[in-house]
């Protein structure tokens, strides 16, 4: 097998993931998972489309991820890796779809509007 190559958004945070056969590991900005991500929540996300499938040791990973924060990078490279996974055997989008990893969260922050503090919040109203 090639490699495969997919994308994952999430808020702002943009994952390149880079699919290849091996042995399982997975490695993000050229460091390993559990130091990229040190907290056990975060390196779960981004397991779950393997654990899922039942591939945790069939496929080693490089994702190269940029902008956003932890947690939106971590549900970058999971939504990449669930589309990988998909092309590498139609038969995981069956698995991965109820689980709502296939769906790109649009979710994103509102932008600020001119004459207000924040995107909804206003300047203190004075009637008097």
């Amino acid at each position: 097998m090639e490699t495969i190559h997919k994308i994952g958004r999430r808020k702002t945070a943009v994952a390149r993931v880079y699919v290849t056969t091996g042995t399982g590991n997975i490695t993000i900005n050229n460091k390993k998972l559990a130091e990229y991500f040190p907290t056990a929540t975060l390196q779960y996300k981004v397991n779950q489309p393997f654990t899922l499938t039942d591939n945790d040791t069939n496929f080693d990973v490089n994702a190269k991820v940029y902008g956003g924060g932890i947690t939106g990078q971590a549900e970058a490279i999971r939504l990449a890796l669930s589309r990988a996974l998909v092309e590498v055997d139609a038969e995981h989008r069956s698995t991965l779809k109820p689980e709502g990893l296939l769906t790109r969260d649009p979710r994103m922050v509102e932008r600020k509007k001119y004459g207000q503090k924040k995107a909804r919040k206003k300047f203190q109203f004075s009637k008097r």
